[in-house]
């Protein structure tokens, strides 16, 4: 174990170009290190690697999803077109439509998608965004408990107030600071020590709690949670069993049922440096699969070939 962090650098034509710095911890099955880089004790935003908590307090407050559409509340999705109508689903469950949003509008991230809608004549729409299933599902916990519509957003909410002590329980600790994430939600900044601690008791209560409901239906739905090619996706499918959510700002935060966990933060929020470094825990719990072999390293390219890649320094 090292206090130093890992270091991720960006190599073109031979050449050092520049560098990431990383945290990271891993824990092993019983929650004890295998691998510290970095200060992982201190206060960091994971953004929305929180939001399988988020979800989790969704649910305890009433929220009635499963499956994939539960997965979806819990989704930084890349606006695909399931993606989409998934969210109009969920507040059409809630007898609501997109004008209840308060995230703002966009374009899909997902490149098909975003053309195609482009070809239509589209415009951006908060259904787009890559946080409308939260929304959706913040808008219809509101719903079901008669909350306020309107104000869901304000910290002060019962929704968000709900969502900080779910929080404060699984990570155990108290959320030190408020702020707003890109989307408009509340965000909380706590350490990556909590955030590990909390995915591993989503994965590790029992069958049938709200928190396995949670992991299990991300597990089962990860294109869902993400988009069908996003990295996290591809090794929720290859590594069974795993639980992973990104964020923004370069966050992964994973956990596997039997309690073998761990958490990334590149630390000037250089998101082409996460999967790196995201391989390096997974492989320091002793997972070993093609898939961490293909994103263990990026590539760089000039003029159209590749010219370098980006990769952990050894």
């Amino acid at each position: 174990m090292s206090a130093e962090s890992l270091v991720v650098e960006v190599v073109r034509s031979g050449f050092v170009e520049s560098t990431h710095r990383a945290r990271m911890l891993a824990v092993d099955a019983a929650g004890s290190p295998v691998r510290v880089h970095g200060a992982v004790d201190v206060l960091v935003s994971p953004r929305s690697s929180l939001k399988p908590l988020q979800g989790l307090g969704m649910v305890r407050a009433g929220l009635d999803l499963d499956g994939e559409l539960l997965a979806l509340a819990c989704a930084s999705h890349t606006g695909e077109p399931f993606h989409v109508e998934g969210a109009r689903r969920i507040l059409a469950g809630a007898g609501l439509d997109e004008s209840a949003l308060r995230c703002p509008a966009d374009l899909p991230e997902d490149t098909a998608s975003r053309e195609r809608v482009l070809r239509a004549g589209g415009d951006p729409s908060p259904l787009y965004m890559n946080c409308s299933g939260k929304h959706s599902a913040m808008l219809a916990t509101c719903a079901a408990n008669d909350w306020p519509l309107e104000t869901y957003l304000s910290p002060a909410h019962p929704l968000q107030r709900a969502l900080r002590d779910t929080v404060e329980e699984l990570t155990g600790e108290r959320v030190a600071a408020t702020g707003v994430d890109g989307c408009g939600a509340p965000l909380f900044f706590v350490s990556m020590v909590g955030v590990t601690r909390s995915f591993r008791a989503l994965v590790q209560a029992g069958e049938g709690t709200p928190e396995r409901r949670i992991a299990d239906a991300f597990r089962a739905h990860p294109e869902w949670t993400s988009g069908t090619a996003k990295p996290e996706a591809r090794l929720m499918r290859a590594l069974p069993g795993l639980l992973l959510k990104s964020g923004a700002e370069a966050f992964d935060a994973f956990a596997f049922g039997d309690g073998r966990a761990g958490a990334v933060k590149i630390e000037d929020g250089g998101y082409r440096a996460r999967m790196p470094a995201t391989v390096e825990a997974l492989r320091a719990l002793g997972f070993e699969a093609d898939v961490l072999d293909e994103l263990a390293t990026g590539v760089l390219f000039g003029g159209g070939q590749p010219v370098g890649e980006v990769r952990l320094r050894r």
